[in-house]
């Protein structure tokens, strides 16, 4: 999009939150600022953010900047601390959010009358009726299974014909367990495409996916504080997520300092939405890590561009010193024969150290091997581990299904310090 439109657009959403939401009001004039001072992209940076911990005041009705009655519909985040942030809907909202979401499945291919089976959850975390809303207005069959009754779900996907997969990524990689479990043959069932999100997950994590399930697997982006679903896509070449341009400003930032990042570094993405009647963000720091990308994508797109999630702010863990995310933990899981997908990352306090345990599960082959060539797979992945960590990690190695399975975000770490 054209970046004078994107300003006119911008300018427009700042004067409308001035005017409809005292929380930006009050923040505005805490800084010293009134919309009339933003004279163009670059002035944007001087715009106060906006914070979990805002919207988390506000409970439970959220920020709004319509009249209740205006509001057709409330979900909330799926957060794990504290209050969980509110977020309202217009119907202009939704209808929004149902076309974003359509754009996205059509992006990757997804097309009217394809079935897709939605193992989102559906209430009032944003995943599920996102999706529905939007492969429904795509014109394409919705299966809506939700979360959870693995079994069913398999035979389900098997009956229904069922060719895409919306869901976690873990909860994919259990499906795929559980396909194997009862004998189907992956490349018997129509499933061509897998379309994940909520969590974080590498590269070598999406490899096992789709060998595993024999499907190409598309990350797409959302969270429900900018809406749910839909605010990013991965395109079929697979190399970053592409964000509309006529719906969010995207901006990186130095998680400490605030200061924005230039494209290709490291840093918290916060957003700006563009088109939110109900609840509308401005500057909006999501916590997740990521970075934007210099150049334009192959397929064509302009639309801005961010790479996928490096992990989140919050759940970096800091052991003596140094940050780690479990993103890298997986990766480097993910390159070593005889481990499977599953794994649980334990914390603790001993005196004044922390100290870091790695739950790993073999896989059914390497059950079978003898004891001394599971010590020998524990010992390279202690040796992987402080290779790339630069810290020793105790490693464990459990028997296949020790690792609770998950049904919908997966719990990979357990934090026992006292901080």
């Amino acid at each position: 999009m054209d970046d004078d439109l994107r300003f006119k657009l911008l300018k427009k959403n700042l004067n409308y939150v001035y005017a409809r939401v005292p929380h930006y009001r009050k923040a505005f004039k805490e800084a010293g600022i009134t919309p009339d001072d933003i004279g163009g992209m670059k002035d944007l940076p001087k715009v106060p953010f906006l914070y979990k911990d805002d919207l988390r005041k506000y409970y439970p009705t959220g920020i709004l900047a319509v009249e209740k009655r205006e509001v057709v519909r409330y979900h909330a985040s799926s957060g794990t601390t504290g209050k969980p942030t509110v977020v309202s809907y217009t119907q202009s909202d939704i209808r929004t959010w149902a076309q974003m979401v359509a754009d996205c499945l059509r992006l990757v291919g997804i097309n009217e009358g394809d079935i897709i089976q939605n193992s989102y959850g559906y209430g009032l975390f944003t995943g599920g009726l996102g999706l529905h809303y939007g492969a429904e207005l795509l014109g394409a069959s919705v299966v809506p299974t939700s979360g959870g009754n693995t079994q069913r779900q398999v035979q389900i996907m098997k009956d229904f014909g069922v060719q895409v997969l919306c869901c976690t990524p873990s909860y994919a990689l259990y499906l795929a367990e559980v396909v194997e479990r009862n004998g189907i043959d992956p490349h018997e069932l129509p499933l061509k495409i897998g379309v994940f999100g909520a969590e974080p997950w590498s590269d070598s994590m999406r490899r096992i996916i789709e060998e595993s399930l024999d499907i190409k697997a598309y990350d797409i982006y959302g969270m429900s504080e900018l809406g749910g679903p839909g605010v990013g896509m991965e395109c079929p070449n697979q190399d970053g997520l592409h964000v509309w341009d006529d719906k969010f400003i995207v901006e990186i930032i130095d998680p400490k300092t605030g200061e924005v990042l230039p494209e290709g570094e490291k840093g918290e993405l916060v957003f700006t939405s563009l088109w939110k009647e109900a609840s509308p963000v401005i500057r909006f720091r999501t916590g997740d890590i990521t970075y934007l990308y210099e150049e334009g994508c192959e397929c064509g797109s302009t639309d801005q561009r961010i790479g996928r999630l490096l992990g989140r702010t919050d759940d970096m863990l800091i052991i003596r010193g140094v940050n780690v995310f479990p993103s890298q933990i997986e990766h480097v899981l993910s390159k070593i024969k005889g481990v499977s997908g599953h794994y649980q990352i334990y914390v603790d306090r001993k005196g004044s150290l922390d100290e870091m345990e790695i739950f790993v599960e073999m896989t059914k082959d390497l059950f079978n091997d003898s004891m001394r060539e599971i010590l020998e797979l524990k010992g390279q992945i202690e040796a992987d581990m402080y290779a790339i960590l630069n810290i020793k990690v105790k490693v464990t190695i459990v028997e296949p299904g020790k690792i609770p399975r998950s049904e919908g975000k997966a719990q990979r770490i357990v934090d026992k310090r006292v901080i």
